[in-house]
């Protein structure tokens, strides 16, 4: 009971913390890993307190089972990866990215391919677990259900194929329906139902062995010292009505839960095609991986014939596309030939494996296929390819972190389980929830920062009128932090006030990354220009080195004053914090303030004003420099 204990807490914490970070990790590897951890760490008490050797171990584990589970799991991310990209590359060749404007006859087939596979792996495999596949079949001289369709797969699967087509052909010619739009609701269903027969029997699985355990304990009226688990290796019925409400409480938080959506936009940004918010910052292996890439690439293209490469990258060539001003969204993050692809690829592959009993991580197979199609059709160029690669690489060393953590927590927990006892049941517990209640509060407050009113806007408009009013908007909100962050770091010095200067430091770095940001967009924003309003780059171009100028020198501002104090350096004298007070003073007043209110007001023609009290503030801090450094070679 201790072992199941322990892995339910350490799953539950484990889980949150990857949902809080953002990052899709793996029930089942979690589930794996932590049952192998309690169960270790129980061994070793059980031969510590018998006196035993610890090299006895082994014979409490079943090694081969949990080893058999690791390697499947690692070679289903292979094949996942390797097949998504295969079929998106052979899909995309055949469809090309104007899909709608190719003939009803091939999207029919694709229809008929993504259609039929779906319901042999799903429906017809899945016959194999059900009560009536023993039954016999009169018209099939007696065979079973499930040993007809073993005898006959490429019969059923032409006819399958053949039917779908058909279906296919009618609703596009007759009832002009999008098939795309048809496949992605299918497929949804599909991985659905995949995700529902594996994940849910790791959330469940434990909690129910933990109560059936004790059901069992209870009604043989042993001690529980001498009681056995022996129970446990034989078939179990699931309680119909637990399996119900935990899937109205996975429906539920998949519907509600912010964190979800979290995760799911780490997958989706990694696989979207073009622009995004690169969120993962490129590392040394990445960088590798994509010089290997392009060298790999060269190789290929120097040995295909011109002729076929030239066809091939005709079907690969996208479709100008221009953004709405005003548009919450850029747009999709793939077309609907990926997103079929994505979602018939991840359930074949699920029902596959689970059909055939072989373990591997739903999380990891989604996820890895999503990534193959987003390489296979060329979604990674070369502004994005090392933010992509970094961040697959994140993911995935996320995954080994999973195993390691999970081993490890679970070891822990159940030694303080075992040694605490009733104690110890009731102090995790709570435990348990400050920290669920703490990431739930660290998480939204994190959410709100992201939302927050403040963040620069990138420019969406293709006008100059335009281009002007979104600059105008950004370039006040700027200046009015601009002036926050300048008075909290003269403060900061003036209080020797760290925890201030920490914050200051904070923002100062928030507001240059987000008009780094703006200035990554640039290529995007010229690309969604009109060809009347070309013109307007420049003056974005150049508001953006102004901005620019300005958060880099307070970003600097805000980080010197911080590492002033941290160190603990020498305080600044009374006429030091004097001048610096007199210089916020008439930033304020001269710059700051009249800067905020022209942009904000749309009274341009009063710059003039700012830029000549520009000239006499330069004379005043030039003046009070040279103050500065007659006191420092006098001192």
């Amino acid at each position: 009971m201790f072992i199941f204990i322990a892995v339910m807490i350490t799953d539950i914490l484990l889980l949150d913390f990857f949902n809080t970070i953002g990052l899709p990790t793996s029930t089942t590897v979690s589930i794996v890993f932590e049952l192998l951890g309690a169960s270790v760490a129980m061994a070793l008490i059980k031969i510590y307190k018998n006196g035993g050797d610890f090299a006895e171990v082994v014979n409490y584990i079943n090694t081969s089972k949990a080893s058999e589970i690791v390697v499947g799991i690692l070679l289903s991310v292979a094949i996942a990866f390797t097949v998504g990209a295969l079929v998106q590359w052979s899909t995309r060749v055949l469809l090309s990215f104007n899909f709608d404007q190719k003939p009803s006859w091939m999207s029919a087939l694709f229809g008929g391919i993504a259609t039929s596979s779906i319901t042999y792996f799903i429906l017809m495999k899945g016959i194999k677990g059900t009560a009536f596949a023993s039954r016999a079949l009169e018209i099939a001289d007696g065979l079973t259900i499930g040993a007809y369709i073993e005898s006959n797969v490429g019969l059923i699967i032409l006819i399958n194929l053949l039917v779908w087509s058909a279906i296919s052909y009618v609703l596009i010619e007759i009832f002009r329906v999008n098939i795309f739009k048809f496949i992605i609701l299918i497929g949804t269903f599909a991985l659905a139902l995949a995700f529902a027969g594996n994940d849910l029997v790791n959330f469940i699985g434990v909690p129910i062995a933990a109560l059936q355990s004790y059901e069992a304990w209870t009604l043989s009226g042993v001690p529980a010292t001498e009681f056995s688990m022996q129970m446990l290796s034989n078939k179990v019925p699931t309680p119909t009505l637990l399996l119900f409400i935990s899937g109205g409480v996975m429906v539920a938080t998949l519907w509600l839960s912010k964190k979800s959506r979290y995760v799911a936009e780490t997958e989706i940004n990694l696989a979207r095609e073009g622009e995004s918010k690169e969120r993962f910052n490129p590392n040394g292996f990445s960088r590798i991986i994509v010089r290997l890439a392009i060298n790999i690439g060269a190789f290929l293209r120097a040995i295909t014939p011109n002729q076929l490469q030239e066809k091939i990258d005709i079907q690969f060539i996208k479709a100008p596309k221009k953004i709405a001003k005003g548009s919450k969204e850029d747009g999709a993050a793939f077309d609907m030939v990926r997103a079929a692809v994505n979602l018939v690829v991840a359930g074949i592959l699920i029902s596959v494996a689970t059909s055939y009993k072989l373990p591997l991580s739903t999380t990891y197979v989604t996820f890895m296929v999503a990534m193959g199609t987003s390489l296979a059709d060329r979604a990674w160029g070369a502004e994005s390819a090392v933010y992509r690669v970094a961040g697959v690489l994140n993911v995935i060393g996320g995954w080994f972190g999973t195993a390691l953590i999970a081993f490890t927590a679970a070891s822990l927990i159940l030694g303080i389980l075992f040694f605490g006892q009733g104690y110890a049941v009731i102090a995790l517990l709570v435990a348990a929830v400050v920290i669920l209640m703490r990431n739930y509060i660290s998480y939204n407050k994190k959410n709100k920062e992201i939302k927050a009113e403040d963040s620069l806007r990138k420019a969406e408009s293709s006008s100059i009128q335009g281009v002007i009013e979104e600059s105008a908007n950004n370039i006040s909100n700027v200046i009015r932090r601009s002036k926050i962050i300048f008075s909290n770091a003269v403060d900061g010095l003036a209080k020797q006030d760290l925890e201030l200067l920490k914050k200051n430091k904070k923002q100062g770095a928030k507001l240059a990354d987000e008009i780094d940001d703006l200035r990554n967009h640039i290529f995007y924003f010229i690309k969604n220009l009109d060809e009347s309003s070309v013109r307007a780059s420049d003056f974005y171009i150049s508001t953006l080195k102004d901005l620019t100028d300005a958060a880099q020198s307070l970003d600097y501002i805000s980080k010197v004053s911080h590492k002033h104090v941290n160190n603990n350096h020498k305080k600044l004298k009374y006429n030091q914090l004097k001048e610096l007070k007199e210089i916020e003073m008439l930033f304020e007043t001269a710059l700051f303030d009249k800067t905020k209110s022209i942009f904000e007001k749309r009274n341009f023609n009063d710059i003039i004003h700012v830029l000549n009290a520009k000239e006499d503030m330069l004379r005043s801090i030039s003046d009070k420099i040279e103050t500065q450094v007659s006191r420092i070679r006098s001192e």
